[in-house]
């Protein structure tokens, strides 16, 4: 088991406070084993005033009410993103239309390194201890869907937090972004529901 203290640092560096007084905690919350590093570890931390008990005004964790007997699952769907487009997008206009990628397989249909990312990604959850349910290529070309389920509202809130960081660290090897958005093309046909 990990006993971590809390940890102070310039919130002005992150744009949580003033240059002035810029002291604030963090509070570790949730601690997964780190899967890229031996004996390494990922903690979740709340930001705290420097008091350490007083929640800093961009904590929205300290404000969920816990229960620690609900369960809860979330559907988080992204896309894949590249020079600035969806991955599978052409430079100019649009790929064919929607329909074939949902659950697509081939190369056509998702590409030659998206269920690369996909399969790591739920491995370097599953080694992180975070309940990954499963995944799924969406209706848009370069877009997936992953699932989480927990039990207790901040438990799972923090699975689906480190599943998200997990992805986006991952990805950086590849030289892909992650688009949380639910519909980052705007207002075309091209679907998305959002977490």
């Amino acid at each position: 088991t990990w006993t971590l203290p809390l940890w102070g640092f310039d919130g002005s560096s992150t744009q949580q406070a003033e240059g002035r007084s810029s002291d604030c905690v963090l509070k570790p919350v949730a601690i997964y084993p780190d899967p890229a590093r031996t004996n390494g570890a990922l903690v979740m931390c709340e930001v705290m005033m420097p008091d350490g008990v007083t929640p800093h005004a961009s904590n929205a964790r300290a404000t969920i009410l816990d229960d620690e007997d609900a369960w809860f699952g979330f559907e988080q769907e992204y896309f894949f993103y590249q020079n600035g487009r969806p991955l599978g997008f052409p430079e100019q206009g649009y790929p064919a239309p929607q329909g074939p990628y949902y659950t697509g397989v081939g190369y056509s249909n998702v590409g030659d390194v998206a269920r690369e990312i996909v399969e790591e990604h739920l491995d370097l959850c599953l080694a992180a201890g975070i309940n990954h349910e499963g995944i799924n290529a969406e209706v848009a070309k370069g877009q997936w869907e992953f699932q989480i389920f927990g039990k207790g509202s901040k438990k799972a809130a923090d699975q689906i937090w480190m599943a998200r960081y997990l992805l986006q660290r991952l990805t950086e090897k590849y030289g892909i972004d992650i688009e949380y958005h639910c519909k980052p093309l705007g207002d075309t046909d091209w679907n998305a529901l959002g977490a």
